[in-house]
């Protein structure tokens, strides 16, 4: 692995920069299918596209019936978010860029695939799965599920930029290491009226006021607080004359939790709290829920192998890690088969750690080496 490494260090940079200079949107990301399709091919691999023309599978090693098979998964889209870095690998493409990390994910994946290519008899199977379009709902991965990315597999595993931990440093944990992520979307609608006689009419103004508060706040009390759940409105509007109630208004915003059980019970709950609260208004309105993602839940197993794997990097390597409020579709492949994501390190140590989906957001380039080491680890000493 070091002599690969020492071999091909600078080509995982100069892979990333690539990567990071042509950044792809959601289920556009043909130039990038195509420059990852180049690369395997020429290791000898024998890549497959899905359906779509975006995202990849390809196997290395034994086959399934012979050994056990685990998948490694990389998210390869890009956010519709301006760049600005001032890097000279910066974002070609106006509005767009690789904020998310997923150039790193990317290029540690085919880091990984190029150096176990070279590698015979591995103990185990290795399914790689170049994601498309995580960063929209529905996301990518019900789509790789689709085109039999787990068929076969036994476990999953993946890796997702932290600014917040150094370069070297990876954190994992047992249980919910994201959160579900629903949209509520309410539009209101009333017959408006004159605000020094609002007893003639419905007030929707007050109606808003009522749901802004009352939802969040009856969710806090009907749901174990344990869970992390959590509801925030993102978004308001209705009216504009101080003088006259508004006839139509809307709210949306997230409803969150680490709980897959609870996320079950979400969507009849909040329908359920809203209806209550509106019915003595009399105003009228459309509740619009949309499930989003599963929270990624880390089984036990899995997380086990990823510390092994982990630790095999350095006595310092292994860091505690937080449940995130954030989602990830990564969960979606937990629903086929048990699995694991860890956070890896890529803040450089000195300076300011710049969050993900920032325009200003970069790593410290030194991760992906750490980032194949950890992947091959995963696949060289597999925990049984």
């Amino acid at each position: 692995m070091e002599k690969w490494l020492a071999a091909h260090g600078a080509d995982l940079i100069r892979w990333r920069r690539h990567i990071h200079a042509h950044p792809e949107l959601s289920r556009t990301e043909f130039a990038t299918t195509e420059f990852l399709e180049e690369r395997l091919t020429e290791a000898g691999l024998t890549p497959r596209r899905i359906p779509g023309g975006t995202g990849l599978l390809c196997d290395i090693g034994p086959d399934a019936d012979s050994a056990p098979r685990i998948a490694l998964r990389a998210d390869i889209d890009a956010l519709p978010l301006q760049e600005f870095t001032g890097r000279p690998y910066s974002s070609t493409v106006p509005g767009v860029s690789h904020a998310c990390g997923h150039d790193a994910h990317t290029t540690i994946l085919l880091g990984t695939a190029l150096a176990l290519a070279q590698m015979p008899d591995l103990p185990i199977g290795v399914r790689l799965v170049f994601q498309p379009a995580e960063e929209v709902m529905p996301g990518g991965a019900i789509d790789m599920v689709a085109a039999g990315a787990m068929a076969g597999v036994d476990r999953i595993f993946a890796v997702h930029c932290d600014p917040r931990l150094e370069v070297g440093r990876v954190g994992v944990r047992v249980g919910a290491i994201t959160s579900a992520a629903d949209t509520v979307e309410l539009v209101l609608d009333s017959p408006g009226g004159h605000t020094s006689r609002p007893h003639l009419t419905s007030d929707l103004v007050y109606a808003i006021g009522t749901v802004i508060t009352g939802l969040p706040g009856l969710l806090s009390r009907r749901i174990d607080p344990r869970t992390s759940t959590v509801m925030v409105w993102g978004a308001v509007s209705a009216g504009k004359a101080p003088n006259a109630i508004p006839q139509t208004g809307m709210l949306t915003g997230t409803v969150r939790t680490g709980d897959h059980a609870t996320w079950s019970l979400l969507e009849p709950m909040v329908h359920e709290i809203v209806d209550g609260l509106l019915a003595p208004t009399g105003v009228r309105y459309q509740l619009n829920y949309r499930r989003g993602v599963p929270p990624v839940v880390n089984d036990e197993h899995s997380t086990r192998w990823f510390e092994r794997a982990i630790r095999a990097l350095g006595p310092d390597a292994l860091a505690d890690t937080p449940q995130s409020g954030g989602g990830e579709d990564f969960s979606w492949y937990l629903e086929e088969v048990p699995g694991a994501m860890a956070r890896l390190g890529v803040w450089s140590g000195e300076g300011e750690q710049l969050d993900l989906h920032q325009p200003t957001f970069d790593i410290d380039e030194r991760a992906l080496a750490v980032g194949v080491r950890l992947f091959t680890n995963l696949v060289l000493n597999p925990h049984r």
